[in-house]
């Protein structure tokens, strides 16, 4: 796993200079003048995100219909970088809003993040997840064009993979035998993407295709925060170490992986955030039409095996039961992450002990997450450089 000892914080070192600065090399856009639209910007991968694009320069535009975050976490961003996006609460499903929000501001980029992704809950109510990540893309996808912005990174999975054949799983891989309906609506994205740059060359789109993200800011400020019961494995985790959950419940325990439990490919939020701003300077630099990257950390850890690492980081007890399998569930994925290396310059920096002590931080200065966060949502357009949590952090684009 990466060494991160001379980089604790995960924090990019500056662009290259230039001795002529009306002539400067295009290693990245030009962050001040340019502006990314981030959607589910108030969820657990859009904010880290956004701090990512803040502190590297980029002006961002955010919406999120709040179902499943916490518009607090906004006020965090701001507290971290100094700095604060323009934020809208907002639906996908609402098209008029989203066309008007693009009207507003002068979009140059987009990171799409919105969706609904509990695979369990997919399985029980598929027509919603179809209706809300689907229909939701097609909106944001007729803004863009109507408003002439045709540079977008997607937030995709590793599910669109479904059971992989082999391991590690590239990009080759084959798509589309997905075995839960969540991320049937990621496999369907992708392809209606890749026919809409097929259809009209001046697209220019990157789907990233990420594993299990884990961890929280180093700060401790900035966390996953849902406002749904907790489906991921290391918020239920940290549940249980802090006295709220009395266990926890591991579907599968006779796979065939050395201690019977499932294996996957965890990483850290901020390494996830970074992949993100990587792919936004390739779309820059090149014009791609369509393509996928994955993002991980290449190595696969069982889920006692998280357990076990979290209780010594953090010396804790985690007291668990096992289950049977649940649909849907795959026995092993791990990613091959050799392109976004290559072509992003993208690597991960924070191994699975920083995960834990990155997440508990956040777990043990946040026990109640943002609930105890007041914001305020009067319609006004005041900017301010960074905001308090008593200050607003939403704009309405009437």
């Amino acid at each position: 796993m990466a060494d991160n000892t001379n980089n604790p914080t995960g924090t990019k070192t500056a662009a290259p200079t230039t001795d002529n600065p009306a002539n400067p090399p295009k290693t990245k856009m030009s962050a001040p003048t340019k502006t990314v639209f981030v959607t589910g910007g108030t969820g657990y991968i859009g904010s880290h995100c956004i701090v990512d694009l803040l502190t590297e320069g980029y002006q961002v535009v955010t919406i999120d219909n709040l179902t499943n975050s916490r518009v607090g976490a906004l006020g965090r961003v701001a507290e971290i970088t100094g700095k604060r996006p323009i934020f809208y609460q907002c639906d996908l499903l609402d098209g008029n809003t989203v066309h008007k929000i693009f009207a507003k501001h002068k979009i140059d980029f987009v990171i799409h993040f919105a969706a609904m992704k509990a695979v369990g809950e997919s399985m029980q109510f598929p027509l919603i997840y179809y209706k809300n990540n689907v229909i939701g893309t097609i909106n944001l996808i007729e803004a863009m064009k109507a408003h002439h912005v045709y540079n977008l990174v997607f937030s995709s999975s590793c599910t669109v993979y479904g059971d992989p054949e082999h391991l590690p799983i590239t990009e080759q891989h084959p798509t589309g035998n997905v075995t839960n309906v969540y991320g049937r609506t990621k496999y369907l994205i992708e392809e209606m993407l890749k026919d809409l740059s097929r259809a009209d060359e001046k697209w220019n789109i990157i789907a990233l295709r990420y594993f299990n993200p884990v961890g929280a800011h180093p700060s401790g400020r900035l966390g996953e925060d849902p406002t749904k019961a907790f489906t991921n494995l290391m918020p239920y985790i940290g549940q249980v170490a802090i006295g709220k959950k009395p266990n926890l419940t591991i579907f599968g325990s006779d796979y065939n992986t050395p201690d019977g439990t499932g294996v996957r490919d965890y990483i850290h939020v901020m390494d996830l955030a970074s992949g993100h701003v990587a792919a936004l300077t390739k779309l820059y630099l090149e014009h791609l039409k369509f393509k996928t990257y994955n993002l991980g950390t290449g190595e696969g850890v069982s889920v006692l095996q998280l357990v076990k690492t979290f209780e010594s980081v953090t010396n804790t007890t985690i007291t668990y039961n096992l289950q049977p399998r649940r649909e849907g569930d795959i026995v092993a994925m791990y990613a091959n992450t050799q392109l976004a290396n290559i072509q992003l310059k993208w690597t991960h920096k924070y191994n699975l002990k920083m995960m834990c002590e990155d997440f508990w931080r956040w777990q043990t200065m946040n026990p109640n997450g943002y609930r105890t966060i007041v914001v305020y949502y009067p319609t006004v357009r005041a900017a301010k450089p960074a905001i308090s949590v008593h200050q607003n952090v939403c704009s309405n684009p009437e």
